[in-house]
């Protein structure tokens, strides 16, 4: 496949590329925004736009917007996008406890490598990865939601009963609304704002904004305390070396996941964050301030945009909705992604592969500029952080359906979660499950009316595969508690 080069380095290409960045790393810290409000605001300029300067302006943002989703994760514990929900669990206690400039600096390294192998595997994987992702039946979608949840509790710190309730509350949250199959109201009560069921940035504002001032309240502090000096954003190469295994990992976990259409970033980064954690020399950190818990879900969330672009580019199906409205784009100019657009519009495509990665590098270097401003405005006093929060927190609410009951919601959902997490219940396993809830009900439902019942799951190999990594991650307490102790015993029939 042949590429002028020229035109990837034309001036209109150029100014795209950083223009998105600049734009997407922007809206991505706002609360309650993110990638796909982004693409949005972007869209209308395209159309006087060159094809590929329109769509790598469009790119840039997408995946500006998936890191800077990190940054008010970090500096609010607000999770800037629901994919930054994993960050904050690490990333926000490593800025309070220690360093807020390293926290950013290890979110936008492992950012930029998830994003430079999630455009490898565009470049170079497209077709089979689309290929293998196509024999993936909706008995298998549910089974890697499963395992995702099954995964998170084997290896949640706290009591395994409280994630287990977390897991169910979250369950039964994400079931409020319209059947999506015989469109039936659920749970709604009078209110007609939950026939969409509950909005995820609500939850999200809910869950980790509100609840966190709440606490703050309580506790007499809000962020990182002003007389914090370790604002650095430098990483020395002993730091980078530690966040290698999680970064390569979520980067691989991310990219696999994107290509999945309607997974996305949000499973995406709670799966790169349970597989860290799971190989990590130092699991007992994780919620403590890990950088490695920081790097895995960052790298994740990054490399499923390079995913998500491959069965749009060669199936024309987008893979996430972000990539839906991207698929406009294409339309706007008159282009039909898919198998036929590698043969007609073959220096379009290499453009697109090529001027992804050239998106990476932008966000990183627009990242290097923003961060250490984003790290010192740490230092402001809680007078005047606090009310930030609760402006960007009511801001990122409205802002969503522009609905002052989503608001209400958002403030009782921020006093439930500020008493559950009190009485120790987990915040990652609720937000994983009612983020997971949809694809496993829909997938589930379709199992049980398009297969032959449960037996569809003894017909594949990919499904039995996964059955059994379920039944270990759900048994891995128990086993986990065998293994010392016949390692005990062996050891005392070894000394008798």
């Amino acid at each position: 496949m042949e590429f002028d080069l020229s035109m990837l380095l034309s001036v209109e290409s150029i100014l795209a590329i950083l223009i998105g960045a600049l734009f997407g790393t922007l809206i991505g810290a706002l609360p309650g925004l993110g990638a796909t409000v982004a693409i949005v605001l972007l869209l209308p300029f395209t159309f006087a736009m060159d094809p590929l300067a329109a769509i790598l302006l469009l790119l840039s943002a997408y995946q500006s917007a998936e890191y800077g989703g990190s940054i008010s994760s970090i500096i609010l514990g607000i999770p800037g996008t629901p994919a930054a929900a994993a960050t904050v669990v690490d990333g926000y206690t490593m800025a309070k406890q220690s360093s807020p400039g390293k926290a950013l600096a290890y979110s936008l390294l492992s950012s930029a490598v998830g994003g430079i192998i999630g455009g490898l595997g565009l470049l170079l994987l497209a077709i089979p990865m689309t290929t293998f992702a196509l024999q993936i039946s909706s008995t298998d979608m549910v089974l890697i939601a499963l395992l995702g949840l099954t995964a998170l509790t084997a290896l949640a710190a706290q009591s395994k009963v409280k994630t287990w309730i977390s897991v169910l509350l979250g369950l039964m949250m994400g079931t409020v609304g319209l059947d999506m199959f015989t469109a039936q109201a659920r749970f709604t009560g009078p209110w007609l704002e939950l026939l969409d069921g509950f909005p995820i940035i609500v939850v999200m504002v809910g869950v980790f904004a509100f609840s966190e001032v709440l606490s703050s309240i309580m506790e007499g502090q809000m962020g990182v305390a002003s007389q914090n000096k370790n604002m650095s954003t430098r990483l020395r190469l002993k730091e980078m070396r530690g966040i290698a295994k999680p970064t390569l990992l979520g980067s691989l976990i991310g990219t696999g996941v994107g290509v999945v259409p309607g997974m996305g970033a949000g499973p995406a980064s709670w799966f790169a964050y349970s597989a860290a954690k799971r190989i990590s020399s130092k699991p007992q950190l994780f919620g403590k301030g890990s950088p490695e818990g920081i790097a895995g879900p960052e790298a994740a969330n990054n490399a499923t945009v390079g995913g998500a672009l491959v069965p749009l580019m060669t199936l024309g199906v987008p893979g996430s909705p972000t990539t839906a409205i991207i698929l406009g784009a294409f339309v706007i100019h008159g282009i039909v992604p898919g198998p036929k657009l590698f043969s007609t519009q073959p220096d379009l495509v290499a453009g697109i592969f090529v001027g992804f990665l050239a998106t990476t590098v932008a966000m990183y270097i627009v990242g290097r500029f923003l961060t250490p401003l984003f790290a010192r405005s740490l230092k402001l006093p809680q007078k005047y952080l606090l009310p930030l929060v609760i402006l960007f927190s009511l801001v990122g609410v409205y802002a969503a359906r522009e609905v002052i009951f989503d608001v209400a919601v958002a403030a009782i959902i921020g006093i439930a979660f500020f008493i559950l997490r009190r009485l120790g219940y987990s915040l990652p396993a609720f937000v994983l499950a009612f983020v997971l809830t949809p694809m496993i009900e829909e997938n589930f439902r379709r199992t049980l009316i398009v297969g032959d019942g449960m037996a569809s799951m003894t017909q594949s190999p990919i499904t039995m595969v996964l059955l059994v990594l379920v039944l270990l991650a759900a048994l891995w307490p128990l086993i986990s508690r065998l293994i010392p102790a016949s390692k005990k015993k062996e050891a005392v029939l070894a000394d008798n």
